[in-house]
């Protein structure tokens, strides 16, 4: 027997929980279905311990704004994943407006987003971001400081038992957040039909679309039928995509990251911080190594993480095999996946350092953030898997950093690659998959209708209109509970 919908979606993270949402408040009629191969939702890179759970706005990630050559600090990109979080922000609000979410403290808290440096090259390169971004509407609010008073009341932790030798700053946003991706999509997913222990085995183009075998936990194949299908299966979705034979999945290849936690078991710690305090990158570290002293809400209680540290799996999911990487490699990105190699060395080596680091070295690393932080405090603990892209450029292998959607020429599929900030930018995301593969029903009066009640600044400039923009904010603050009182 063959099961058919008019939609179906490969992975039960946020990526395909917000398509899901997203096609059935545009059309509720829409047969909805979502396979995921693992017996529990959101759990791979949405679950809470398995990502960073910072919600992404740039406001204090440092690698979204890399200095020039000529010294200057690019915005262009924080500016756009503030204004796609800030889209992200529009939806949850509705949702929760129209009961639909319920209780938004179970997946996003407030809590300041700071950036804090030490030494003089890296003072003058925090001032010269905090000046090209507070002079924009989005980052208006955000805070500099180089006084250790201030910057003691910011981070306590962070400050406590610190030299004041050398110069240092830190810049800060009140209005940040922390979110848990994994109780996010288990609400998103209520009510959408989800099959769990799922695996996809086959996929090939039929007569209405797409033909999908998958097999469930019992060992049985099913069949599925749908003229639109979506491969949102994290670090699954490169074999998948490779799989459907679209031409456009051959010019990608695959590099995993693996990444640990070092997490705190001391309530008095854990209480003592309240922040997500982000340094700089190291040399020739991947996006999501950034490191980080991150106040956490999970499952309604408060933690506190640093990290994370990178490592280096074949896996490409954290339940994945050994043999994923080797699989991915075919004759068309066998040399492009080298070349992307042997240009990114630093990157190479960078990763096998991180394995090999002991305990007391990742101790070290700690204290940069917390000076008096005692081994017995913290325990390591396993992050999620993170597969990057390598894309054919220009007949060669390029790494990319972020995240990035193929559609096939027709727009029947569509699957996401890549990796950091996707989460928090997961509705402008899919928004984008609804503009190559439904751009018929997304331009149509109905569609354009609900979709600007649901997310109003879609489409919209944010800088281009400050008090349309507070306004806009007020709203997601109020109706998400991201409201508090700042000391005076």
């Amino acid at each position: 027997m063959t099961h058919r919908c008019d939609a179906l979606l490969v992975g039960a993270g946020i990526m395909g929980a917000t398509l899901a949402k997203l096609l059935r408040q545009l059309d509720p009629d829409l047969q909805v279905v979502v396979l995921e191969r693992l017996p529990a939702l959101a759990a791979e890179s949405s679950a809470a311990m398995n990502n960073a759970g910072t919600g992404h706005a740039a406001n204090c990630e440092l690698n979204y704004t890399p200095a020039a050559a000529d010294g200057s600090v690019p915005i262009a990109k924080a500016l756009a994943i503030n204004g796609a979080f800030e889209l992200s922000l529009q939806f949850w609000s509705a949702l929760v407006e129209s009961g639909q979410l319920q209780d938004p403290a179970r997946f996003i808290r407030l809590v300041p987003h700071l950036s804090f440096v030490w030494g003089e090259a890296a003072v003058a390169y925090l001032q010269r971001r905090h000046r090209a971004l507070a002079a924009t509407p989005q980052f208006a609010d955000m805070a500099w400081s180089t006084d250790p008073a201030e910057l003691r009341a910011w981070m306590p932790l962070v400050m406590d038992g610190r030299a004041l030798d050398q110069p240092m700053a830190a810049t800060r946003v009140a209005r940040g957040t922390d979110i848990n991706f994994g109780a996010l999509t288990r609400a998103l997913l209520d009510g959408v039909d989800v099959r769990l222990g799922h695996q996809v085995r086959g996929l090939e183009r039929g007569g209405a679309g797409w033909c999908v075998e998958a097999r469930d936990g019992g060992g049985q194949s099913i069949s599925f039928e749908a003229p639109f299908v979506f491969l949102g299966a994290g670090g699954g979705s490169l074999p998948l995509l490779q799989r459907s034979g679209i031409p456009e999945a051959r010019v990608y290849g695959a590099f995993p990251v693996s990444g640990q936690w070092l997490v705190c078991r001391n309530p008095e710690v854990i209480a003592a911080h309240d922040a997500k305090v982000y340094g700089k990158a190291a040399v020739g570290a991947p996006p999501m190594s950034v490191p980080h002293l991150d106040t956490r809400w999970i499952d309604g209680q408060r933690a506190l993480l640093f990290g994370p540290y990178a490592g280096f799996s074949t896996r490409f999911l954290k339940s994945g095999s050994l043999l994923d990487l080797g699989r991915s490699v075919k004759p068309y990105n066998l040399l492009p996946s080298l070349q992307a190699g042997a240009e990114n060395f630093d990157l190479v080596r960078y990763l096998v350092g991180q394995v090999l680091q002991t305990p007391a070295q990742r101790l070290v690393s700690l204290r940069q953030f917390l000076p008096q932080a005692r081994a017995e405090d913290w325990q390591l603990a396993v992050a999620g898997q993170r597969v990057q892209i390598i894309k054919q450029l220009q007949g060669r292998g390029c790494l990319q950093m972020g995240t990035e959607v193929v559609s096939s020429a027709d727009g029947s599929l569509a699957a996401l690659l890549g990796a950091s900030p996707g989460a928090s930018t997961a509705v402008e995301i899919m928004l984008e998959v609804l503009r190559r593969c439904w751009p018929e029903r997304l331009a149509s009066p109905a569609w354009a209708e609900r979709l600007q009640r649901l997310i109003p600044a879609w489409g919209a400039d944010l800088g281009r209109d400050p008090e349309q923009l507070a306004q806009w904010r007020r709203r997601s603050d109020q109706t998400l509970g991201l409201i508090r009182s700042e000391p005076k």
